[in-house]
């Protein structure tokens, strides 16, 4: 592992939202930090983003003018590649293409030095084939962050199977270094959380789609009920129904068209229409000025019912993700609670309902529907027969 990691210079490649919060981040933290970005105007508004930001917790009494003043003097702001030459860690942050991926990933092995551990943020793609871009693949890894990237707390750290062991600790130390939360899972589609998190839209997508109910009753489910932050509907408007519409058709091709992945036509004919969600001011629900939206109908009995079959389901996800060995237990509960601010880690919660009454839920959807989609994992089936549970006895 490397020596002093606190030292580390960092590049940052990519000034978006996404990249512009890291650079924040590793700013804030005193790395020397250089971000690079070919479009002059993304540069500049990064630097004046976080010049707003510094002076908020100056205003707040968060920090002093002083480590204000510092954090901004950590980063350099520029549009050519080679001043990555002297940093130590490259994090890439740019369009999610594995193609213009592998070719930005080969540039910079020319860059930077053999030692230089070469990052990226993806959400979804392969690790592996990344690293196939390069000729020292042992120092290429996946460190993704959850935006807002400043706020989120979970990272997850992704080795592939090239990855070195040292490559592996010294990026898990430096993320850690950060304050953040940190996950290490398998290089599969989606990692932990966009795996996991599908059955939250999709099975969403189907409730609707079977006319039980509408996308406020949902939404009010799975809130009201269930106690998730924001119901799939208006998340999926938070985050652009084509931005998600296209995350779930990559992880269902990914998985080679698994059906427990399978996108939704409804989520289709809305991306079409440009029914984009908060973005385009109508999604779902229609944010524009002066709209009414339908109420849900707080049929508690009919909430209790939706809540339970998305939960069932993503309880199910959870347990596969153990199965196949693509996290530990304890990452797949921290990732889904730090990473996407569930109630409570899906396993636990499994727990406290029971794991005979999960099996049952989904035995039974299984058997009125046919479908793979709703088959129980093999390890729930396990554990059920031999009356084991995920963390010990509930008390």
């Amino acid at each position: 592992m490397k020596e002093n990691i606190d030292k580390m210079n960092v590049g940052v490649l990519g000034g978006g939202t996404m990249g512009s919060g890291i650079v924040q981040v590793a700013a804030q933290n005193g790395h020397k930090t250089i971000l690079v970005d070919l479009n002059e105007d993304v540069l500049n508004k990064s630097k004046v983003k976080f010049a707003k930001i510094m002076s908020r917790l100056v205003d707040k009494g968060n920090i002093s003018q002083d480590q204000a003043d510092a954090n901004q003097a950590n980063v350099v702001y520029s549009k050519d590649v080679k001043d990555f030459a002297s940093c130590e860690i490259v994090i890439e942050a740019i369009l999610e293409d594995i193609n213009v991926k592998s070719k930005v990933f080969s540039n910079l092995e020319s860059i930077v030095s053999k030692e230089c551990i070469l990052a990226s943020n993806t959400s979804s793609l392969s690790i592996a084939s990344i690293g196939a871009s390069v000729d020292e693949s042992r120092r290429v890894i996946g460190i993704h962050f959850f935006n807002p990237a400043p706020l989120m707390p979970l990272v997850e750290i992704i080795p592939a199977v090239q990855t070195s062991e040292a490559t592996l600790s010294t990026a898990k130390s430096l993320i850690d270094g950060w304050g953040k939360v940190t996950v290490v899972c398998k290089d599969t589609p989606g990692f932990i959380v966009n795996r996991v998190a599908r059955p939250f839209y999709g099975e969403a997508m189907r409730i609707y789609e079977e006319g039980i109910a509408d996308f406020a009753t949902i939404d009010w489910a799975m809130t009201d009920i269930g106690g998730f932050r924001m119901g799939p509907y208006t998340l999926m408007d938070y985050i652009g129904n084509d931005v998600n519409y296209t995350v779930t058709e990559t992880v269902f091709t990914a998985f080679y068209f698994d059906p427990r992945y399978k996108p939704s036509f409804t989520q289709k004919r809305y991306t079409e229409a440009g029914y984009l969600g908060r973005k385009s001011g109508k999604g779902f629900f229609d944010y524009r000025e002066g709209a009414v939206n339908i109420a849900p109908s707080q049929n508690r009995e009919l909430g209790q019912q939706i809540f339970e079959r998305i939960l069932m389901m993503l309880i199910n996800e959870a347990v596969d993700a153990l199965f196949l060995n693509i996290g530990s237990k304890e990452a797949i509960d921290l990732a889904m609670t730090k990473g996407v601010n569930y109630p409570k880690g899906l396993l636990i919660w499994a727990d406290e309902l029971g794991l005979d009454f999960v099996l049952a839920k989904l035995e039974s959807m299984f058997a009125e529907y046919g479908e793979d989609r709703y088959r129980p994992s093999p390890l729930l089936r396990r554990m059920v027969k031999s009356g084991d549970t995920f963390f010990g006895d509930i008390k």
